[in-house]
């Protein structure tokens, strides 16, 4: 269901951020459902109303989380994906971990790269952080593209570093800094 009626926290020409809600979680879940040839074996979200429940209300209750979904403008708010800042820091570190992922019918769009600067806009200015950092897997090409163009720079390889879908994952560390401090 789109939400044309809640407001943006920052809006670029197509798309506009906005926190997640609890209200999401049908339009959520069946996009998710859609996009499972897309997600695998990279990325999970939740694809049922308890666990989008969970998910959003970690997002939304915790103040080292923020959430935000990515929402088409010409399409009344149709949600196209989603952006997350985890494990924020404040105090001398002011840092972030980036998570993301499109919905099928946005892939390849370049609705994404779009919403990543307004989050990199909104991150090092409203929120207050210095840094973000995007932990990749390797083969994922698709999303190391995506940082790259955003200008995230490549520094460094972490054997095993996340348990995802039952096995612990290599990944790729990608980061950026606040270009004006």
């Amino acid at each position: 269901m789109p939400h044309d009626h809640e407001p943006f926290l920052t809006a670029g020409p197509r798309v506009g951020l906005r926190p997640f809600t609890l209200g999401d979680g049908e339009e959520f879940t069946a996009r998710a459902e859609e996009s499972v040839e897309l997600h695998r074996p990279w990325l999970f979200p939740p694809r049922t109303a308890e666990r989008y429940a969970a998910y959003a209300g970690a997002l939304t209750g915790d103040p080292a989380r923020a959430g935000f979904l990515v929402c088409e403008r010409e399409a009344a708010g149709r949600i196209a994906g989603f952006l997350t800042i985890n494990n924020i820091v404040h105090g001398a570190f002011r840092s972030g971990a980036l998570g993301y992922g499109a919905f099928a019918h946005a892939a390849g769009r370049g609705l994404m790269g779009e919403a990543l600067g307004l989050l990199l806009a909104h991150a090092f200015g409203p929120m207050g952080l210095h840094r973000l950092e995007a932990n990749i897997q390797p083969g994922n090409a698709p999303s190391r593209a995506l940082v790259r163009r955003a200008g995230f720079r490549l520094e460094g390889f972490s054997p095993a570093m996340l348990l995802i879908d039952g096995a612990w994952r290599d990944h790729e560390r990608w980061a950026i800094t606040d270009p004006c401090g």
